[in-house]
């Protein structure tokens, strides 16, 4: 079955780095759009960083340039980068893999999320 299983998060001082991992498995990797989305308390989810399936990459404005995101195909993997963490970048951080076939079929799988605390 589809599994994304997301590890590295914890505790850090702000301006600090952390390397948030997510481990996909049951699907096409190389197929699937995938993102880093956040939630912190009492907030909606958003989207913090996502990398398509072609390599493109989009960040919320508030993460550019601190925030990187990549994927390794090969292993079924992708990472988040964060650096220079501020406060309010406390949140729960959840792995997300999404497509839209050419027959418009929809596939949205996500992680049971990592807490990240920036706090000193």
């Amino acid at each position: 079955q589809v599994q994304l299983v997301e590890s590295g998060g914890g505790l850090v001082q702000p301006g600090g780095s952390l390397k948030l991992s997510c481990a996909a498995s049951g699907f096409i990797f190389r197929l699937y759009h995938m993102g880093w989305y956040r939630q912190a308390p009492g907030k909606q989810r958003e989207l913090a960083a996502v990398m398509t399936s072609g390599g493109s990459t989009n960040y919320e404005d508030s993460v550019k340039g601190r925030f990187t995101i990549s994927r390794d195909n090969a292993k079924n993997l992708v990472y988040l980068q964060m650096n220079s963490l501020k406060p309010e970048d406390t949140a729960d951080y959840y792995c997300n893999a999404r497509r839209v076939t050419t027959m418009g079929d929809r596939y949205d799988y996500w992680g049971q999320g990592t807490q990240v605390t920036v706090s000193s």
